[in-house]
C-alpha cells in the first residue's frame, strides 16, 4: 500500500490498552471496531455446555473482528478475551468503510485482509476433520512455538479440540523424541 494510503489508514486507529482478562469483544453484542494487536494475546470462544471452547489464538499482528458484526451488523457468537495486558489499535468500522470509498489502496489492503482471514479460518477447519491431536499440536508447535509458552494449556486443549490430559500425553510425547 503507498505511504499516503497508509498513513489514512493509520490516522483513523486509535491506541487503547486493556488489562488480561478483558474482554474485548463479547458475544451477543454488535462490534463496531475492529483491533489489531500490537502487543499481547488473545483467544476468542464460545460457550457450549457450561464450558468455554476456544476455537481462536491470536498474538501480536493478528486482528480480532467479529466477522458477524463487521459483515452483517448483526450480534457476535464470540467473546474475544485479552491473555495478557495487551496495547491494541482500535479502527471504527465506519471509518474503515469512508476509506475503502475514498481511496482504493485501503479497500484493495480490505479485501486482501478479508481473503487472508477466509484462508486462516479454512486452514483451522480443514485439519480438524483429516489430522490427529498429535499432528494438529506439532503443526502449533512448528509455527508458532512462543505461543506455546504464553497460553494457558486448558486454552490450548480446547484449541486443539482434546482435553488437558491429553494434551499432556502429546506434549510428553513430543519432548521424548
Amino acid at each position: 500500500m503507498p505511504e499516503t494510503s497508509a498513513d489514512k489508514l493509520i490516522s483513523c486507529m486509535s491506541v487503547v490498552e486493556y488489562p488480561k482478562g478483558f474482554r474485548i469483544l463479547e458475544a451477543g453484542k454488535v462490534e463496531t471496531s475492529v483491533f489489531f494487536i500490537g502487543q499481547g494475546i488473545a483467544r476468542a470462544y464460545i460457550p457450549i455446555d457450561g464450558r468455554e471452547v476456544t476455537f481462536w489464538i491470536g498474538g501480536e499482528g493478528t486482528a480480532l473482528v467479529s466477522l458477524r458484526s463487521y459483515v452483517s451488523d448483526e450480534y457476535g457468537y464470540e467473546t474475544v478475551e485479552l491473555l495478557e495486558d495487551s496495547v491494541l489499535y482500535r479502527l471504527d468500522r465506519g471509518n474503515l468503510y469512508s476509506l475503502f470509498e475514498q481511496d482504493v489502496n485501503v479497500a484493495n489492503w480490505g479485501r486482501k485482509f478479508a481473503e487472508r482471514e477466509f484462508l486462516a479460518t479454512e486452514e483451522k477447519l480443514i485439519p480438524l476433520l483429516f489430522t490427529t491431536a498429535s499432528e494438529r499440536y506439532e503443526v502449533l508447535l512448528k509455527n508458532n512455538p512462543e505461543l506455546l509458552q504464553r497460553i494457558p494449556l486448558e486454552y490450548l486443549a480446547s484449541y486443539l479440540g482434546i482435553t488437558p490430559v491429553s494434551l499432556s500425553r502429546i506434549r510428553a510425547k513430543v519432548k521424548l523424541r
